[in-house]
């Protein structure tokens, strides 16, 4: 069983909600960051929620504080996105392995 830990980020206070995820300042850095952890297999699985405030991560890391420190890197880390909650996530059924 693959096990991940799920985060979720919700916007910060540089966050404009008059504007678009690609249009708040910073976005080519902070698009830049994020395709890196997905290369490097960091992240496995992210995106907005429907309101555009949340974002959902999931991330292959061993621990916490990895994926906080990881994340404290990022051009938008406590401007645009804060870390609300990072809690383990196991995985029993995944269709696309059929």
């Amino acid at each position: 069983m693959a096990t991940f830990l799920v985060l979720l980020r919700r916007s910060g206070p540089r966050w404009d909600p008059a504007r678009p995820m690609q249009e708040q300042s910073d976005w080519p850095a902070h698009a830049a960051f994020m395709d890196e952890l997905v290369a490097a297999g960091f992240v496995i699985l992210g995106g907005p929620l429907a309101d555009e405030h949340r974002v959902v991560l999931v991330v292959d890391a061993e621990s916490e504080d990895l994926v906080r420190a990881t994340l404290a890197r990022d051009p938008w880390s406590e401007t645009h996105l804060r870390v609300d909650s990072v809690e383990p996530w196991t995985i029993r059924l995944d269709g696309r392995r059929a």
